[in-house]
């Protein structure tokens, strides 16, 4: 009997690589749209990822859970790689959920204010270049 395919699991953060398994049977991940899985053989796919809880399996360890903040994933054939912009580690699901509600979330809606902020600081100053022009 041929052995099971096993995934290949890279997660990186901007400055540094923080985990790499080789040996990862499933993922479950969120979106968007709501948590997904991926098995060795699924199709490749694309996904951007919200802040929440990460898992994958490992058969020596069992399943891991990881408190992500946003960022994407990208299967192709057995290799998975996760690039987001925070990661924490842990045993206590109860501990990582608080963490992804304060910590991620709170920081999503912060640079969603600053980001609206940005925009009307740019509509205004081409408003103020278009009147300059035409006076």
């Amino acid at each position: 009997m041929p052995a099971q395919a096993l995934m290949k699991l890279r997660i990186l953060m901007p400055f540094c690589v923080f985990m790499a398994e080789t040996a990862v049977s499933r993922i479950v991940a969120e979106t968007g749209s709501g948590s997904f899985g991926i098995l060795p053989h699924r199709v490749d796919c694309v996904a951007a990822l919200v802040p929440g809880i990460l898992v994958y399996e490992i058969r020596e360890e069992g399943e891991v859970f990881l408190a992500i903040a946003e960022g994407i994933l990208i299967k192709t054939g057995l290799d998975v790689l996760i690039s987001v912009r925070n990661v924490i580690g842990g045993s206590d699901l109860k501990l990582l959920n608080e963490t992804v509600e304060k910590e991620f979330k709170v920081l999503s809606d912060y640079e969603q204010n600053v980001r609206s902020v940005m925009s009307r600081m740019e509509s205004a100053f081409i408003r103020r270049i278009t009147a300059f022009n035409h006076g």
